[in-house]
């Protein structure tokens, strides 16, 4: 097996559940003693966590880019960002290291494209649902995305910071979710993009009125692939 290394602490939740399902993608291709070699760095979020000015951005970068190379030195033979948000530095991060570092996005548009989906919304934190650096890269691969709805945005993003990434789930806020979802497949589109670590915490992917591309258990399956060495 490959050794991955694995950013992590933005949010802990999050991190615990990569974690939990690399190790159960592990365990399920090899056996029930096997499990996943992983080098991890947990960040602290509490200077990573809202962040919005490009002072801010330039030092996330930094402190990423400073963690990937760790943890290459240290022996991983790939890299995994346990955050879509922090995904906007990604690309300066791929270019200090001289290891792969699997692209959550990419990922899952080239998902969503063998699958023949075409058109698709995106719900997560507001700099994903709003900023064009997720869409963009995510429209890359013949994707149609949905206009995303402001306020709907604010309160998803206030859901995920003040309680998801706190571990703290309320029946609420599933109901809340469960309203957005209903709503947004309305709208002329064929799935949803779940681009939010934490939001699995209240949205049944498995169940709902429109197929959901859990962005988080895509990038883990490519995670798990690169460790049996099934990636190239």
């Amino acid at each position: 097996m490959r050794k991955i290394g694995l950013i992590g602490g933005m949010s802990w939740a999050s991190t615990e559940l990569y974690y939990r399902h690399l190790n159960k993608g592990v365990q399920k291709r090899l056996g029930t003693a096997c499990s996943a070699p992983i080098l991890m760095e947990s960040l602290n979020y509490c200077e990573l966590s809202r962040i919005s000015t490009p002072e801010q951005w330039a030092h996330a970068k930094e402190v990423l880019t400073a963690s990937a190379r760790r943890l290459e030195e240290a022996g991983a033979t790939a890299l995994m960002i346990a955050a879509n948000s922090m995904h906007k530095v990604a690309e300066d991060v791929a270019a200090a290291i001289s290891i792969p570092l699997l692209h959550i996005v990419d990922e899952t548009g080239e998902k969503m494209k063998a699958d023949g989906i075409k058109a698709a919304a995106v719900i997560g934190t507001r700099n994903v649902m709003t900023e064009p650096w997720f869409r963009q890269r995510l429209v890359r691969h013949g994707l149609t995305l949905a206009p995303y709805d402001a306020s709907r945005a604010e309160e998803i993003d206030r859901i995920i910071y003040e309680e998801l990434m706190l571990g703290k789930v309320n029946e609420s806020s599933r109901r809340t979710m469960k309203t957005f979802i209903t709503d947004i497949a309305k709208q002329d589109v064929q799935a949803i993009v779940l681009a939010c670590t934490e939001l699995v915490m209240l949205v049944d992917t498995d169940a709902n009125v429109l197929p959901i591309y859990d962005t988080t258990r895509i990038h883990v399956a490519a995670g798990v692939d690169w460790i049996l060495g099934d990636a190239p």
